[in-house]
């Protein structure tokens, strides 16, 4: 299948934005996180949370001051990194709530008051253009990172040979 021309840019806008983050492999999640959040000016809590089943997977709630990824915590680490690059997708592209969102009150926490909540997504249906782009940039970032994880040199212990390594390296991955 051939890939659109918005697809093309969304895989170069990904890139920029991991490049800025300087991220480096093995991936971890929370780490890529800390960083965006660090970058935007908006911390981004992950929170594992109990979601109902059947229901959605993730959860992203923007507050004035937060962003909060809550993630079903009852499936697997790899299923719950996908879960919250996803929701990270959405946060990348500014996507705004529909406005049907306001039946996730009785999920929220006392921490994330209803009345704080500026925006809320949920996703149970990759049917949206929305769903769609937030799944490609988890798809994006997770094919990087497997890529990244391939390609890495295991770096010395012997800062000499640090430096021998870096001068010498090839930079791969999120170029």
């Amino acid at each position: 299948m051939k890939e659109s021309r918005k697809e093309r840019e969304l895989r170069r806008r990904c890139r920029r934005e991991l490049q800025a983050l300087d991220i480096e492999p093995p991936l971890r999640v929370d780490v890529l996180c800390g960083r965006l959040g660090e970058r935007r000016g908006r911390p981004i809590r992950l929170v594992p949370y109990p979601l109902p089943v059947p229901g959605p997977f993730g959860l992203w709630i923007a507050t004035d001051t937060t962003d909060y990824v809550l993630y079903q915590q009852e499936t697997s680490k790899t299923h719950q990194d996908h879960i919250i690059l996803h929701e990270v997708g959405h946060i990348l592209a500014d996507h705004q709530s529909d406005g049907a969102d306001d039946d996730i009150a009785p999920l929220l926490t006392p921490d994330i008051m209803r009345n704080a909540v500026r925006r809320a997504l949920r996703r149970t249906s990759y049917d949206d253009e929305r769903e769609r782009e937030a799944e490609l940039v988890a798809t994006i970032i997770l094919e990087w990172a497997s890529v990244l994880d391939r390609v890495a040199p295991r770096v010395a212990r012997d800062a000499h040979v640090q430096r021998v390594q870096t001068a010498l390296g090839d930079r791969q991955g999120w170029q």
